[in-house]
């Protein structure tokens, strides 16, 4: 037994000892190697090695030209050792040529590893493999070593065990490359994923203060197996699991359990592909707070820092509540914005755990306030079409003034609401000097296609209809005669310019052309803008068994001055428009006994609005609000004289409608609730929004007008505007004619279609975003909704809504705006076929709806 023991340890020592050392014993130079003798090393040859060069290797080696060697001796196995470290070799020899007065001359022998030619993944399809060539992180040309294909092996099988396939198997085969260089080798890896593994069960123990039920439901990727719901995702997957664990354990501190730790998992498999998780928990004791004291505050004393940051001795501890109102909150009512907000840049705070005495932890708040820093410069870079005075512009940050971080997040909000740079890549620089208590601040944009094409179609008044737009929102008008300067067409000075046509052919077309100035004068954001527009809409009809022509024409212009207040706050806005519209028509019937003449519409509106979103991206906001209200109405000139009263029965239609009078009234309202963590980039939301519209009249005697109604139903993009309508949409019907009310024709006894006075609208959508990247959103939701119209405001009733639910996709593509496909179930009977609900209806929507 004693002597197999000691030959073992002989081959032991053996394997261990670089077999190539052995090589200082082969030579023919009449060197006794059992008598070790000392040489002068003369001069050192390197053969075999196309790796590194000579020098390198030799001064890997250890070996240097006249040092005094041994030979046999430790110096020659030290040089064999030093060089196998390298891994780049399978055969090490040193080799004795020649000895001449004492001198002695070596050859480095070297057998170089393969390099890799090619490698290829089989067994998994090309998406998988590409991800793979990825992850393992290989070239060719790469030495081939152990330690690379245990990496490969590795990195393959974390690959596979966090998809979900812990018993995956990874087969690497070396095949030399003989279509090119000599020693080299092509590697096939081969990859079996067996089955994917599901969870069974997943078990907790030691856990009192809350029900497994309740710990299971927070694990949102790690589910058990559930046969009746084949919804259920319940595969396993470590990263998740990993991120999961992190999430109980964050339920249980916030919920006071300070100490609480997973002091053991495990998972182990009781079929094929299937496993139990069996989770052991330390929960600790539940804590509270008890004396929060605060230490450094010279600004504000602690009773005020106390009621920011609003926690109570007898509250449950809880370190994430404590570090949102210390650190940053959504609302912004924490202790370092507090501070930051007042110019103290150089603020930072530090709450320090006292005494933990039974059930109860004593915090002391410590506070370094610092001098309160003086904005010095404010620059912006990355900005390659955008001019630099039009983003300064929107900035909240002004020299001389003091830091403020909110002015910051303020400014970043701004600049993403103009769409001109990517809101993901939005950044702020600020870049202190404490010696001087002045901080430089550089805003990084990166710019993104603003400007959008509309081209759509829609079935409207048994046509096709096709509208096709340009909207250049970032244009110069100064720079049009300054070609040098276009990127394209004279851009970047934030001006607006819209171009839109609509059409079916020869029986309706549109135009509309429209400028904004978001700064005229230069000096305050007060925008100007300037609109002109012209629509025709003709074809021919027979009248007393004759064709007749039947045309309606309107030519149009609008002007209007929009502008920034400071109160009640600066998310208010106000806009002021004037609008002529100039009706003429022949054998067009608005109301049965007025169907040839014109009118005039001259029209003041007024809007008050206030856009308080939150999130970068204005197309999908992730908290907030956004609330429009607007007036208006013409002059009541039945009351100044310029239309006649008298009997209105005398009255001819072209006495009535002359001059067009009305007040209108709307309001539009949304609200956005985040349902998941706003910190983290995809955000679960819902936003819930009402729209409400009245149309008014002045002088009973004349009645209501048969312009500016509003037409409910459908997806209002295959209507025509022609009388100053208003298309509102609502999902599940086919169109307006499903839902907005007529009225019967007593001469002829038909129901005409005439628009509502009155209408309502309530809509919930549940939104997630599927891809928020490069300028380009898409989100999904889920919408419930209703509403209605009605002719007259007796009629009205809030709760008499046509209903409706279903899905719906929404994109917004830089050069295309928003474009939106739903699929909704109206559940309520249309009006032109009341035996029956509405049903399915799909819509198509382009461009961001008028009402929110």
């Amino acid at each position: 037994m004693l002597m197999k023991k000691f030959l073992c340890l002989l081959l032991f020592a053996y394997i261990l000892c670089p077999k190539n050392a052995l090589a200082q014993a082969d030579g023919k130079n009449g060197v006794n190697y059992a008598v070790p003798q000392t040489y002068t090393l003369a001069a050192v040859r390197v053969a075999g090695d196309d790796n590194l060069d000579r020098g390198t290797i030799i001064n890997t080696s250890g070996l240097k030209t006249g040092q005094n060697i041994s030979i046999p001796g430790e110096d020659i196995t030290r040089a064999i050792q030093n060089l196998w470290r390298l891994q780049l070799y399978t055969n090490i020899r040193i080799l004795l040529d020649s000895v001449s007065a004492n001198k002695a001359y070596l050859t480095i022998n070297l057998q170089s590893r393969p390099k890799l030619g090619k490698f290829t993944f089989t067994g998994v399809p090309k998406s998988q493999a590409k991800k793979l060539s990825e992850e393992v992180k290989i070239n060719t040309r790469d030495i081939v070593t152990e330690q690379m294909l245990s990496k490969i092996t590795r990195k393959v099988k974390e690959y596979y065990v966090a998809k979900g396939y812990p018993n995956a198997k990874i087969n690497i085969q070396a095949k030399p490359d003989t279509a090119k260089r000599a020693n080299q080798v092509n590697l096939v890896i081969d990859v079996e994923k067996g089955k994917r593994t599901k969870i069974n069960d997943i078990a907790f123990e030691g856990t009192t203060a809350f029900s497994d039920k309740k710990l299971r439901k927070l694990m949102k990727k790690t589910k058990e197996r559930q046969p009746l719901n084949v919804f259920r995702n319940s595969k396993f997957k470590t990263d998740e699991y990993e991120t999961d664990k992190e999430t109980v354990l964050a339920f249980y501190r916030k919920n006071g359990y300070k100490d609480v730790q997973i002091v053991q998992d495990s998972t182990y498999m009781v079929e094929e592909n299937r496993l139990n998780i069996n989770i052991k928990v330390a929960e600790g004791h539940k804590y509270y707070f008890r004396n929060i004291q605060w230490a450094g505050n010279t600004k504000y004393d602690s009773r005020y820092l106390n009621r920011i940051l609003n926690i109570k001795k007898g509250d449950i501890y809880n370190p994430e509540l404590l570090e949102r109102n210390l650190y940053i909150s959504q609302t912004g009512l924490d202790v370092t914005s507090l501070y930051m907000d007042d110019g103290y840049l150089f603020f930072s705070v530090t709450p320090v755990e006292l005494l933990v005495e039974n059930d109860s932890v004593d915090l002391e708040i410590r506070i370094f306030e610092g001098p309160q820093a003086t904005i010095n410069k404010v620059t912006v870079v990355g900005n390659s079409k955008t001019h630099d005075h039009v983003i300064l512009r929107e900035i909240r940050t002004k020299p001389g003034q003091k830091f403020s971080r909110s002015d910051i997040i303020r400014s970043q909000r701004e600049l993403s609401q103009l769409g001109y740079f990517d809101a993901e890549k939005l950044g702020v620089t600020p870049k202190p000097n404490m010696q001087d208590g002045t901080v430089d601040i550089e805003y990084t944009v990166v710019e993104k296609p603003s400007d959008q094409i509309e081209l759509s179609g829609g079935w409207g008044g048994g046509r096709l209809v096709g509208v096709l737009g340009l909207s250049l929102n970032n244009f110069s008008a100064r720079n049009m005669f300054k070609p040098k300067l276009w990127q394209g067409y004279p851009s970047g000075d934030g001006q607006r310019l819209s171009l839109r046509a609509q059409t079916n052919g020869p029986q309706y077309q549109s135009y509309n052309m429209s400028f904004t100035e978001p700064w005229f004068g230069g000096k305050k954001p007060n925008s100007f803008t300037f609109s002109a527009f012209y629509s025709v809409q003709n074809d021919r009809i027979t009248k007393n068994g004759e064709l007749a022509n039947r045309f309606l024409k309107t030519p149009g212009v609008s002007v209007g001055l929009g502008s920034r207040l400071k109160w009640p706050d600066d998310f208010f806005t106000s806009f002021l428009s004037l609008s002529y519209q100039y009706y003429t028509f022949e054998n067009y019937t608005f109301v049965p006994t007025f169907s040839s003449g014109f009118t005039n519409n001259l029209n003041a509106r007024g809007v008050l609005s206030r856009n308080a979103t939150q999130g970068t991206n204005p197309i999908y906001p992730i908290g907030g609000s956004n609330v429009s209200f607007q007036v208006q109405a013409t002059l009541p000139y039945s009351s100044m004289g310029l239309t006649k009263i008298g009997n209105a029965a005398d009255l001819t239609p072209q006495e009535k409608y002359k001059w067009i009078e009305y007040h209108k009234w709307k309001f539009d309202g949304a609200y956005y609730l985040p349902l998941s963590n706003p910190k983290k980039k995809n955000v679960l939301m819902l936003a819930a929004s009402t729209n409400f519209g009245f149309l008014g009249l002045y002088n009973r005697q004349l009645g209501l007008a048969p312009f500016e109604r509003f037409y409910v139903g459908g997806d209002a993009l295959s209507g025509y505007t022609l009388d100053g309508r208003e298309l509102i949409r609502l999902r599940g019907y086919k169109g307006d004619e499903d839902v907005t009310p007529r009225y019967k024709n007593a001469r002829t006894n038909e129901d005409v279609e005439t628009g509502g006075a009155i209408y309502n609208r309530f809509t919930f959508e549940l939104r997630y975003p599927l891809l928020a990247n490069e300028g380009m959103t898409f989100y999904g939701l889920a919408f419930v909704e209703g509403g209605n119209a009605w002719l007259r405001f007796k009629d009205y009733d809030p709760f008499t809504l046509k209903r409706s639910a279903g899905l719906g996709i929404r994109a917004f593509l830089p050069m295309f705006g928003l474009i939106g496909f739903d699929v909704g179930y109206g559940f309520d009977k249309s009006l032109l076929d009341p035996t029956k609900p509405s049903g399915f209806q799909t819509h198509f929507m382009i461009g961001q709806p008028l009402s929110f």
